[in-house]
Parts: C-alpha cells; sequence; structure tokens
C-alpha cells in the first residue's frame, strides 16, 4: 500500500464528465491503469487512447482480450482483469457504486480496499458511495461534479411518438428484441446494444445510430455504464429486472445511471417511459432530478486472503466473515459454487494434492459461464479443463480445435449466432490464460477472429432483421419535403411519386407492410383533402349504403368506419368513429354525426311500438309502470319478474295495453312485433352496450323456432333473443304461448302424449320435445309399445282443469291406456317410443293460477288467503266430494276463445 498516494473521489450524477476527468488525470502521469465495468466500454476508452498517443503506447486487458505492447504505458481493463503486480503511478476505478452489486460487488470492494497508485488514485462514481468512502478512506479528497445539461422527466410516451435520436431500454433480451420489432416496422428501424455483444457487433451498431442511418436505438442497461452517445431521450420499456435471483424494480439510482445518459455535454436531455409502463412515482422522478438518493449502507464483500493448503480450507478463507461494520459477505458466486462441485468429485480431489493444484482449480473455478446453459453444464466444462491442463499441462491442440470448429458457423439466425458467441467467448477467455493452450499466440488469434466473423454476422443479422433500408431512405425523403402529394385511386391505392404507399380503409390509412409510422403521418396529412370529400360524400349518402354488424360496429360499403358505444339511455347510443389522427375535428364530426342519424332512425323505426306505449298519456298507475318496464326491457319480459305487478292490473288498464300490442303470455309479457329480426338485432346489441358486455350475444337465425342451450353466463341473453329456456334448448316465445294454449286443455294430471301439432310447434323430434316438457315443469315418463296396437288415453273430461290443464281433482289415477307395459316387458319387434307427461309440483316451477282481477281469493278468519293455486293437488277426500262451483270465464282472459269453446262443447 502507498502511503504517500493522493486519494480522491470524483463523484456526481451522469453527463458530469468524470471519466473524462479521470482519464486526463492519467495522461498527466508517466504511467496509469484504468478499470471499467464493461468490456465495451474499455474497448471504447481504448481506441480513443490508441489515436492519441498511438497502439504502442496503451494495453487492453480484459477477460477475453489481451493486447499488450512491449512499451506500454497505460493500461485499460475491465475491473475483473486489472493487474494485480503494477506499479504505476496512477489507478482509477469507475462506477464505483458497483460494490453494492451482488454478483460483482465484491472485485470492486476489493479494488477499492487494496490497489493503488503510487501517486494518485482515483474512485469516479456515484455521490451514494460519500459516506463508505469517508469512513473506509479517511484521507480521501472528495470531487463533486454536477451535470453539464439538464435533465427532465416527460412522462409516459408511446412508440409511434418517441422524438428522433431517442434509446428505448428493456432488461432482457427478449424485451430488447421485441421494442426493435417494433420500431422497425413503425420508425423503419433501430440499433440494438446489449453487454453480451462483442466489441465489434456493438461498434457497428452504435456507428449505424451515431451516423444517423438509423434514429432509434433500443438497448439493455450496458449503456448506463459510460458509453457515450448521442441520445436526446430514453424511455423506459421495463421498470424491473432480473437480478440472478428474481424479479425486482430497479432503485432511482439505477434508473437515474440510464437515465442521465440522455442529453450530451451541454446539450438537455428527457427521460421517460413507453409500451405497458404507465409513469415514473413523482417520489423517484424527484430524486432523479435532485440527484438525492439514499446512501450506500453495505458493501459487498469477498476475503481476499485465501488458503490453498486443499480445497476445503479454500472454501473456509472464501467464506470467511467480516467485522467490518461497512462490508457484508457476499452470496455464493458462480465460482465458489463451481468449486464446490468439483470438491464432491472423487476423481478431482485425488488429483488436488498441492497448493499449485488447489491455486489452478481456483483460477478454472473464475471461468465466467459465457453459455449460460446450466451449472452442471458449466462444472462439467470446468472439470474437463482441469483434467486437460492437469494430466497433460494443456489443452490439447486436437480437442480444441475440434470445439472452435462447431463454433466456427455462420448459419443460423439472431439467437443462435449469439449462442455461438456466448461459446467462443469461454475458449477466447481460456486462451488468454498463460500456459493454458499448446500454441497460445496461435489460439488468441484464431479464437478472436471467430469471434469476429460470428459478430459481423450477428450485426448483418440484427440489421437485417430490425433495419428497412427503404423506409429509412423514405423518412429521409419526407423530412425534406415541405409538401407531399399523395394520389388515390378508385380502389383507395395510395400511391406517392408512383410508388404504392398504402390504401384507405373508410377514414383510415393503412400502411404497406414496408413503411413506417412517420411515413404514415406525413401522408396522412397529405391525405386529409381527399378525407374531405369522402366525408362530404358519406353524409350525403343513403341510410341503405350504411349497415351494422352483431356486434355493434357500423359499416359503410365494405369498410369499417365506427362503432356503437354506451349512450345517456339504453335507446340512444353513441358512435365512435374510426379516423385517423390527423383528420381533422370538422371531418371527425361530420362522419359522427351522420351515423348517429343512421342508427336512431333504425332504433326508432324497428322500436314504434314501443315508443307509442311509453309516449301513451292514457296509462296510469300500475299500467304505466308496466309499460315503463316494457320499454326499459325492450318488450320482452320474463312474467315470473312481474308478477305482482300484473296481479296488480286491472282489466281497464290490460286492455289499454293490449291495443299498444302487448300480451300477456302464460311465460312472457311481450310485443310480438319486437319479435322481427332486425328489432331482435338491435335489443341484444343495445341490450349489451347497457351491461357494458366486451363481446356481443349473437342473434339466433331467424326463423329458428327452438335453438340448443348455449354456455353463456349472461343468462337475460334468451329473453333478449325473444326466447326462453327450457331444459336443453330455448324456444321462441310466440310459439312457447302457442304450445301453452295446447297444453292447457290436455289432463295434465292423468297425463298424456305428445301430438302432431304440439311437435310441428317446437319443429323438435319426440326427444327433444320431451327435455323441454321437463323444463317447463312436467314429468316426462318414457315407454315403447307395439305399433299394431293405438290406443288413446281417455281423459275424464267431466273434471275441471286449472291455468295448466292440471284437474283440481286430487285422485290419483293412471292414464286408461291398457296396451302402456313397463320397459323390461316388451319385445323388441315393432315397437315405438312414446312419452306420457304429468304435472309436477316442483317448487319455484309453478305456473301462476290465471283468475280475474275482479274474483277475490277466499279468506280465512286471520285475513289470510288461503288460495293455494293449482300447484296443491293432494286434497283430502272431504274437499274431494265438495260440489265444484263453476266460474265465470274472463272475457278479456287470452285464452277466453278457448275456454267457451270447451265449455259449449261439453
Amino acid at each position: 500500500m502507498y502511503k504517500d498516494t493522493i486519494i480522491s473521489a470524483v463523484l456526481g450524477p451522469t453527463n458530469t464528465g468524470k471519466t473524462y476527468y479521470a482519464i486526463e488525470r492519467m495522461l498527466s502521469y508517466r504511467s496509469g491503469i484504468i478499470g471499467l465495468p464493461l468490456r465495451l466500454l474499455a474497448r471504447e476508452v481504448y481506441d480513443k487512447l490508441s489515436n492519441i498517443l498511438g497502439p504502442l503506447s496503451v494495453a487492453l486487458v480484459t477477460g477475453e482480450e489481451r493486447i499488450i505492447p512491449s512499451n506500454v504505458k497505460y493500461w485499460v481493463c475491465t475491473v475483473e482483469a486489472m493487474p494485480q503486480d503494477l506499479d504505476v503511478d496512477f489507478v482509477a476505478i469507475d462506477e464505483i457504486q458497483l460494490c453494492t452489486d451482488t454478483d460483482r460487488g465484491h472485485i470492486f470492494t476489493n479494488r477499492l480496499l487494496n490497489v493503488r497508485g503510487t501517486m494518485e488514485t482515483v474512485f469516479m462514481g456515484s455521490d451514494t458511495m460519500r459516506s463508505a468512502i469517508a469512513d473506509l478512506e479517511p484521507q480521501t479528497k472528495f470531487v463533486n461534479r454536477n451535470r453539464f445539461s439538464e435533465l427532465s422527466y416527460v412522462g409516459a410516451k408511446r412508440l409511434s411518438r418517441l422524438p428522433v435520436r431517442s434509446a428505448i431500454v428493456g432488461f432482457s433480451v427478449d424485451n430488447v428484441y421485441s421494442v426493435a420489432e417494433l420500431i422497425r416496422q413503425q420508425k423503419g428501424g433501430c440499433a440494438v446494444v446489449m453487454g453480451a455483444l462483442s466489441p465489434r457487433t456493438r461498434n457497428a451498431q452504435v456507428d449505424m445510430y451515431q451516423n444517423g442511418d438509423v434514429d432509434y436505438l433500443v438497448a439493455t442497461d450496458a449503456i448506463g455504464m459510460g458509453l457515450n452517445l448521442d441520445i436526446s431521450h430514453v424511455a423506459f420499456s421495463a421498470l424491473s429486472k432480473f437480478d440472478g435471483r428474481r424479479m425486482r424494480p430497479l432503485a432511482s439510482h439505477e434508473l437515474a445511471q440510464i437515465a442521465g445518459r440522455a442529453g450530451r455535454y451541454m446539450k438537455p436531455g428527457t427521460y421517460g417511459v413507453t409500451g405497458e409502463i404507465q409513469d415514473i412515482s413523482k417520489s423517484i422522478v424527484s430524486s432523479i432530478s435532485e440527484s438525492n438518493f439514499a446512501p450506500v449502507k453495505k458493501l459487498q464483500w469477498r476475503s481476499e486472503h485465501l488458503d490453498f493448503a486443499s480445497i476445503p480450507q479454500l472454501i473456509i478463507s472464501l467464506q470467511k466473515p467480516t467485522t467490518n461494520s461497512w462490508l457484508s459477505r457476499t452470496k455464493e458466486t458462480t465460482d465458489l459454487a463451481s468449486l464446490k462441485a468439483l470438491n464432491e468429485d472423487a476423481k478431482i480431489t485425488a488429483c488436488v494434492t498441492s497448493p499449485d493444484a488447489v491455486r489452478l482449480i481456483w483460477e478454472i473455478c473464475q471461468i465466467p459461464d459465457f453459455r449460460n446453459i446450466s451449472a452442471e453444464e458449466h462444472v462439467r466444462l470446468l472439470r474437463t479443463v482441469f483434467e486437460f491442463i492437469h494430466e497433460s499441462r494443456e489443452i490439447p491442440d486436437k480437442w480444441l480445435h475440434g470445439q472452435i470448429s462447431r463454433i466456427n458457423r455462420t448459419d443460423g439466425d439472431i439467437d443462435t449466432l449469439s449462442k455461438r458467441l456466448a461459446f467462443i467467448r469461454t475458449w477466447t477467455y481460456v486462451s488468454q490464460k498463460n500456459g493454458w493452450v499448446e500454441n497460445e499466440s496461435y489460439w488468441r488469434e484464431q479464437t478472436r477472429a471467430v469471434e469476429d466473423r460470428l459478430s459481423d454476422f450477428l450485426h448483418a443479422a440484427l440489421t437485417q432483421r430490425f433495419v428497412d433500408r427503404r423506409t429509412s431512405i423514405l423518412l429521409r425523403r419526407l423530412r425534406d419535403k415541405e409538401i407531399l402529394v399523395a394520389e388515390v385511386n378508385e380502389l383507395g391505392v395510395v400511391t406517392v411519386e408512383g410508388e404504392t404507399i398504402g390504401f384507405l380503409d373508410g377514414f383510415r390509412f393503412k400502411r404497406d407492410k414496408s413503411s413506417s409510422p412517420e411515413e404514415d403521418k406525413a401522408l396522412k396529412l397529405a391525405l386529409v383533402p381527399h378525407f374531405h370529400l369522402k366525408a362530404e360524400r358519406f353524409y350525403n349518402s343513403p341510410d341503405s349504403e350504411i349497415s351494422f354488424t352483431d356486434q355493434g360496429y357500423l359499416i359503410w360499403g365494405e369498410a369499417v368506419i365506427g362503432q356503437l358505444v354506451k349512450g345517456t339511455d339504453i335507446l340512444k347510443p353513441s358512435c365512435r368513429v374510426f379516423v385517423d389522427e390527423e383528420i381533422t375535428l370538422e371531418i371527425s364530426t361530420k362522419i359522427t354525426r351522420r351515423l348517429e342519424h343512421f342508427i336512431l332512425r333504425k332504433i326508432a323505426s324497428s322500436f314504434e311500438p314501443l315508443h307509442n306505449l311509453s309516449k301513451d298519456e292514457a296509462l296510469t298507475g300500475a299500467a304505466k309502470g308496466l309499460a315503463f318496464q316494457l320499454a326499459e326491457q325492450l318488450g320482452v319480459i320474463p312474467r315470473e319478474k312481474i308478477i305482482e305487478e300484473v296481479k296488480a292490473l286491472e282489466q281497464e288498464d290490460r286492455g289499454k295495453l293490449r291495443k299498444h300490442g302487448v300480451r300477456f303470455g302464460q311465460f312472457t309479457v311481450f310485443m310480438p312485433l319486437l319479435l322481427k329480426p332486425l328489432p331482435t338485432s338491435l335489443r341484444l346489441i343495445l341490450t349489451a352496450l347497457y351491461r357494458d358486455l366486451t363481446e356481443f350475444p349473437i342473434p339466433p337465425t331467424a326463423g329458428l323456432v327452438t335453438i340448443p342451450k348455449l354456455l353463456l353466463e349472461n343468462e337475460s341473453y334468451y329473453a333478449s333473443a325473444g326466447y326462453r329456456l327450457s331444459g336443453d334448448r330455448a324456444i321462441r316465445i310466440d310459439m312457447l304461448e302457442r304450445l301453452a294454449d295446447l297444453l292447457r286443455v290436455e289432463n295434465s294430471r292423468r297425463g298424456f302424449e305428445a301430438n302432431l301439432e304440439m311437435l310441428s310447434i317446437t319443429g323438435t323430434s319426440l326427444e327433444q320435445f320431451a327435455n323441454i316438457m321437463v323444463g317447463l315443469g312436467y314429468s316426462s315418463e318414457k315407454n315403447q309399445r307395439s305399433k299394431v296396437k293405438e290406443t288413446l288415453v281417455v281423459e275424464d273430461t267431466e273434471k275441471p282443469k286449472s291455468g295448466l290443464g292440471l284437474e283440481i281433482d286430487s285422485v290419483n289415477e293412471e292414464p286408461a291406456d291398457s296396451s302402456v307395459v313397463p320397459l323390461d316387458q316388451v319385445s323388441n319387434d315393432e315397437l315405438e317410443t312414446f312419452f306420457i307427461f304429468k304435472w309436477m309440483q316442483v317448487k319455484n316451477n309453478k305456473p301462476e293460477a290465471r283468475r280475474s282481477s275482479k274474483q277475490k281469493p277466499a279468506t280465512t278468519a286471520k285475513g289470510k288467503s288461503k288460495f293455494k293455486g293449482p300447484e296443491k293437488i293432494e286434497r283430502s277426500k272431504k274437499i274431494e266430494k265438495t260440489p265444484i262451483v263453476e266460474k265465470a270465464i274472463d272475457p278479456n282472459n287470452p285464452f277466453a276463445m278457448a275456454l267457451m269453446g270447451l265449455k259449449a262443447g261439453k
């Protein structure tokens, strides 16, 4: 340790010139070394110094690259690869706040505590490290640096709205590639920068961006570590990252490190979010603006005093705890985990019997897992390398040649090329180690050549996938033109200077796949005169040219130009028009007004009976209330939902409602005119809008009497569609009422069979009809009989029946058909199936007892009604012998004519 060295810490946010300051200080001495956090940044600084001083004065040392001239004065290294035995005048460590990183932090902490220049040592990084450095190195002189330019938060922007010279930042390869693909589609192309790229690929991508071939850069947080790029705006497409163990949100100082790349030197910059990210919290924005972050409390640390007596002793020394309150022993790193795994291998431990062998296996364990396949696969590779070096002193040429030959291929997609680059980095790293391979110089050149070749092909693949050259050139042309003239033919095809760009779909411009949103903007502005003429023609078009779909879309000709949306009233929906953003408010308003005129006229004509009903001032009291409910339900209400309201109606009220076409059916109160296809379709759409459904139910095919039961969460669908669910099928409500008329004259107590008219009304098979009857509350008894014997079910016509043909008599008689036999007693010859239907006493599924509003039920002494309705079939014999009093037929009953006919036929 050099006691006289000057130690300084240059701290501050990004764009403060800290790295540039350190390089200037280093060049003022005769020798120096600077440690940088990334191989990419190390290569960038090396290239700059080589151009200034010449390649013979500067060395580059990274894990995979060593360029060391004989008369080297200045060393540019990654922090991990910094030589530990050099005596130089000056030492600088960049991004010193990485002492807190869970994977690499112990290495930065080691350099902070142990690496010094003979004359000066400089640490550069975030101000969050001030307290830690001051306590660990009390003699440190602190230098504060402020940003050269202003950094502002501008909130969320869509990708299509991002300004030129923007960098979009993601934290995974998949995220970077998906954003890059969108940028290509919308902006014409982008450059891609990731830490995993080789310097050659990264530099080629950066040059493409810096030269203006593309205006957008998609990158990982690698750009947050000192890469100097011409970036005006940074947009985060994610605010969390996988840190090797879990997904976690980025801290405010980490976001600031990346956002600070916006703005270069004195040029102001902005940052924000894009994609699915909503916003950055105000507290974090405030911290970034004021560079006010929580100070570092713990530094990652691992003991540098290692015991190489044996592998177990080495493991113990690596896990040695610390008593320093600023230091926290790091989690188990990949190299230590690999060492422990190899220590479990008996063959390996048998070979490692000396300190030199322990040093060798520990050095081999520090080979980075570039391939990132699995821990087991990485340990297997380390075992192979150790066995070669331990047994043969070096990795044989023949074996290494086979490994590299399999990698040295340029076919495949981006992912394949990226994997091969990761594989070759392993052997590039191994070949840099002294004494590990037979022909070191040859393999260093060979692995570097393969890496360069793969890098070039990866750059070409990235460019081909994420850059549209034609679009980039066209965008430049568009920016240079003050007025762009677009032409539209009769088919809506849009051309510019004879080149097809896209087509018009209604009042929206659909771009060609090879164009971009930037082209769209210029082209849409050029298309405004065409949109004016088209809007005028649409406004004056007849209603016959406009239509709507079952999902509420509005169509003009063949183009979808709008959609119905919920309005202030169920019968007054609003319209959302589909127009481009560049279309003026005048055009948009004209299209909206025309669509609303169309749909309101359709509704008015389709629901005219309902409109007349709701406006009838002669309706009062219960009748007015029922009319209001009918209007609210668009003309169809299941009767069980309004039983009390119907009972409350006087005969005069019923008559007034019937004049408007209201039918009081056994199961439904409805207006038959509103069961036609057009009102039904509109009713389903309007109901779906009113209930905020995202997907509208499709109306049944016109003319179907019954439809199969659908898997729907919305049970009100059937009523809106004009059907009632019964069993496994739904039956149209008007046909159900016709069926009810037929059932009413049957002997439901003794049982009856379905006749041809019933089957004809429902349009079903006998089995399906039986299922419907069960859904209506009947029991269904299946039997078989001989076809040659036809039997008739004899009905007791002397016994009165209730609303659905249920006899009031309580005698439990069976049908008089003597030919009916159980299923297990019939032969298999000439048999036919038939059903006997009887009314069941099922709670909550009973028909309403019909009686005149003037007819009051008998009451008990306490005033309670003792009328039980037709469901109370079983009565005592005393009640059975009670004479039946014949009641007058209600002339307003919808079945009055049928009842009178039955009475006359007695």
